[in-house]
């Protein structure tokens, strides 16, 4: 048998294994964020189907910035620019999520979100109103929308509003130049005369778990694909070689 020939199994195989492992891990990572997000769905749900009001404290306990709480505030929108967080889709139309400052009577800031609003084709941005007066609000207290890649700081745009790639509290607060912003953002409950189209879909613009779960089955079956493969080969070899040496003695 050639070198070239006994080393060929040794590389076949060290290639295998290399991407059965990347593929698979893979795999894994999709079943591990199908059970996040069915976490997720499970919590919110829960919140709303309870609709108990918990206490006004919870709005700026960091120790629950990824859970979800019903509660009822009232208080106003301070006067700050508003948040317009970009790239967001509703029923396969490319829009923004609006978003303003809110102050509580109890004096704790927390950002609202006023809803999903479309864009023209020109990306006009729309300008966000802003009332006022005191106002009772009731709704889900839930994380930020799930963000990607950093892009770069919130642009302010000519009338002062920040068009956005993800929603960060803190930083927001800086640039809006607030007291403080809670961790997590408030979803009124969806109703005429307030804002815009809003729901309680808490994972929008995002994969739902079934997704998840058929990408990871997807990345098993290649990891599978790669071994039956490399077996295969490796059968063929073995009966090549028998053929060309012959029987042995």
């Amino acid at each position: 048998m050639k070198p070239g020939l006994r080393r060929h199994p040794v590389l076949l195989w060290a290639f295998a294994l290399v991407a059965i492992a990347g593929f698979a891990s893979l795999g894994v990572w999709q079943l591990g964020r199908a059970d996040i997000k069915r976490g997720m769905l499970a919590e919110a749900q829960r919140a709303l189907s309870a609709r108990a009001p918990q206490p006004a404290g919870v709005i700026g306990d960091a120790a629950r910035a990824n859970a979800y709480d019903w509660i009822e505030v009232h208080g106003r929108f301070v006067d700050a620019p508003a948040v317009l967080l970009d790239n967001q889709q509703h029923e396969g139309r490319v829009g923004v999520r609006a978003y303003r400052s809110f102050e509580t009577d109890a004096g704790q800031g927390v950002l609202v979100d006023l809803g999903w609003v479309a864009l023209p084709l020109d990306r006009t941005l729309p300008q966000v109103p802003r009332d006022d007066a005191p106002r009772a609000l009731r709704g889900l207290l839930l994380p930020p929308p799930g963000a990607g890649l950093r892009l770069g700081e919130p642009q302010p745009q000519s009338d002062g509003t920040l068009l956005a790639m993800r929603i960060e509290p803190a930083e927001l607060a800086r640039m809006l130049g607030v007291q403080g912003l809670a961790p997590r953002v408030l979803r009124p409950e969806p109703g005429p005369g307030f804002g815009y189209q809003r729901d309680f879909d808490i994972l929008p613009n995002t994969l739902p778990p079934e997704k998840h779960l058929g990408y990871a089955v997807q990345w098993f079956a290649l990891a599978a694909a790669v071994l039956a493969t490399a077996v295969l080969l490796t059968v063929r070899r073995s009966r090549r070689l028998r053929s060309i040496n012959g029987p042995s003695q």
